[in-house]
């Protein structure tokens, strides 16, 4: 195996069951506020990839393997003119590089980069194929980007590529993984108490895309409402989801057995791993699920509480790693059955209307003193677990939500209602 160093953790191998679907990319694009010099911001992607050692990737996935060759990058940059709406023509962006495809296997160039120019600015872009790496090795790799551009100081050694999985961590907490399969009898049960996400066509994976922006103010009246609250910024966001859903579905007959509504977040472990997110570029992600009846008149900080208390639970009994040896039995399940069985499974017997994926650039951008963090946004894929998906990215006490949905069972028109949904239930709060 020594061609092929690195091995794929379980929620990796499953990103490329899913692509076998379709594409399962996710975009980023941060504001550079400098004049853009296309020759010059090319040699400084081809620059930075070599240096951190991003070229030359290769997969085998029948062995769950990849490489990292290494050798000279050649970027083509796609140039999008921003038109009389620059945040329609990126949205516009985003979504077709959500669906174009990567190749699948051997020699493979993970990366599209693109740019956007707005006034005296410019929109950075780049759609990766997801298995890669988390949105947290991204955001690093164009502030690498960014800052080699502006010809500021840039990091001098290459980055480790070869993260372990995430079986080390089954070794390191026993108990909890033990502990954890005996909530698999709740599990089910929750999930035969939801609503399932209905689709028209389960094999037609596409994604369409929205932007939506909330105000400074209305952000910080978010932050400040669930700090009263005592609850994570991420709570008060999967709390809102519900309520969201509920909004925009038909009045619920609360004595029929299915009648909860069910809401899925993305972790990062990269913590638990014990990996820097600025020496180690790789991706750590798991999820989990939380369900809720959402009553009539059910209250916003009311909901928030219930979702901590689940949350909390989740983190502390490591439930995530149930979470990933379920991915891995859906898998093994899912050799005697058919593709549509396979990307249906969870629609049937894992019911998730809606998903949140929550990044803070702030944490990750390292600007210059008294420099606001760029205006940064995300689009993540729905695949087969959610039929919408909202990125939430935090920058400079900025908020920004980019709604994914599938096609197939969300109208554009739905999209913006949940999404407009969003907006005006953060803005009532200030």
């Amino acid at each position: 195996m020594k061609d092929y160093p690195g091995r794929l953790n379980l929620f990796q191998v499953t990103m490329l069951d899913w692509r076998e679907h379709h594409p399962y990319n996710a975009v980023h694009a941060a504001q550079i506020l400098q004049r853009l010099d296309t020759a010059a911001l090319a040699g400084a992607i081809d620059a930075e990839l070599t240096r951190a050692g991003l070229t030359g990737l290769a997969l085998d996935g029948a062995r769950r393997r990849y490489v990292w060759r290494g050798g000279p990058s050649k970027v083509t940059l796609e140039t999008i003119e921003p038109g009389a709406d620059w945040q329609a023509s990126l949205a516009q962006a985003f979504e077709r590089h959500l669906n174009a495809p990567f190749v699948h296997e051997g020699a493979i160039n993970p990366f599209r980069f693109f740019v956007m120019p707005v006034e005296n600015a410019f929109f950075l872009g780049l759609a990766y194929d997801h298995f890669i790496a988390g949105g947290d090795s991204i955001v690093v790799l164009l502030n690498a980007i960014a800052d080699r551009y502006a010809g500021n100081p840039v990091q001098a050694t290459s980055m480790r590529l070869y993260p372990r999985t995430h079986a080390h961590l089954f070794l390191r907490h026993p108990l909890h993984f033990l502990r954890g399969l005996t909530r698999f009898p709740a599990l089910a049960r929750s999930c035969r108490r939801t609503l399932r996400p209905r689709y028209r066509s389960i094999g037609d994976g596409h994604n369409g895309f929205l932007f939506f922006r909330i105000e400074d103010a209305h952000f910080a009246a978010l932050r400040a409402a669930a700090k009263g609250w005592r609850v994570t910024l991420n709570d008060a966001l999967m709390a809102l989801l519900l309520l969201a859903q509920d909004a925009a579905m038909p009045v619920r007959d609360m004595n029929k057995h299915r009648h909860e509504l069910a809401v899925a977040s993305i972790i990062n472990l990269r913590r638990a791993h014990g990996e820097d997110t600025r020496t180690t570029f790789g991706q750590f992600l798991s999820s989990f699920r939380v369900s809720h009846p959402v009553p009539p008149g059910t209250r916003l900080d009311e909901l928030a509480g219930d979702v901590h208390r689940a949350t909390t639970r989740i983190k502390r009994e490591k439930l995530f790693l149930t979470t990933l040896f379920a991915m891995a039995i859906d898998r093994t399940i899912g050799r005697w059955q058919t593709p549509a069985q396979r990307i249906g499974i969870y629609a049937k017997n894992y019911p998730v209307g809606a998903g949140v994926s929550l990044l803070n650039v702030d944490a990750l951008w390292q600007s210059h003193p008294g420099a606001r963090t760029p205006i940064y946004v995300r689009g993540v894929p729905t695949g087969p677990l959610s039929p919408i998906v909202a990125a939430v990215t935090t920058s400079g006490g900025r908020m920004c939500i980019g709604l994914s949905y599938r096609t197939t069972a969300v109208t554009r028109e739905e999209a913006a209602r949940i999404g407009n949904d969003l907006v005006t239930r953060i803005g009532e709060l200030s």
